[in-house]
């Protein structure tokens, strides 16, 4: 199955995508682990991304997607993945259609992660990531940044998922209970649409 995986900062879409990728038999694809392979990498692509991020720049389309598209291109994406973090816009998700029609593919589902806003600003604010090996806060954490985070994603990545819903593709899924839970009901409406159920609420 090609299945991407939508929702706000917080929402849980990386434990998801991993869980989830696991139960398809499909690689998990992060486009922040793509980005840092490249650089780290020193691909042309990685310095080429690691020129703009310097310059305080967004990483253009074009880069992001050239970067996505050669990782679809590795032997263990053959069969399908789950994509965490791309598309972030309608044209990213236009060119991620057009690169897979290359080889007459399509996605296969698409599933946005529902999470009320103050639940998301409460998760990111007290989330402690660790710092060699101490816990600490994020930079860009603060219930402030929280938000402003929030309203990019409302501005720019809302509207994929409105894309996506209009071809049918799109299925919400409610993401504010218990992690294994929400991978419960994300696996169904996987498996629905695999069995040929319907999909598009």
């Amino acid at each position: 199955m090609r299945v991407v995986l939508l929702g706000p900062p917080g929402a849980g879409k990386g434990t998801q995508a991993q869980v989830v990728a696991r139960h398809l038999g499909v690689p998990a694809i992060s486009t922040g682990d793509v980005f840092r392979d490249h650089v780290s990498g020193g691909t042309e692509l990685g310095r080429r991304a690691r020129a703009c991020v310097d310059a305080g720049d967004l990483v253009p389309d074009e880069l992001t997607v050239a970067m996505v598209r050669d990782r679809l291109a590795s032997p263990d994406a053959g069969d399908g993945f789950v994509l965490d973090g791309f598309p972030r816009t309608v044209p990213q998700a236009e060119q991620l259609r057009a690169l897979l029609a290359k080889t007459d593919l399509a996605l296969t589902s698409v599933v946005e992660l529902l999470v009320d806003t103050q639940e998301l600003v409460r998760r990111l604010s007290t989330r402690v990531v660790l710092v060699d090996g101490r816990p600490s806060r994020r930079e860009d954490d603060d219930p402030d940044t929280v938000r402003h985070r929030l309203t990019v994603y409302e501005t720019q990545t809302r509207p994929v998922s409105d894309w996506y819903a209009a071809q049918g593709l799109l299925t919400r899924v409610v993401a504010e209970g218990p992690v294994d839970d929400v991978t419960s009901d994300v696996v169904a409406v996987l498996e629905a649409v695999r069995t040929g159920g319907a999909v598009g609420r």
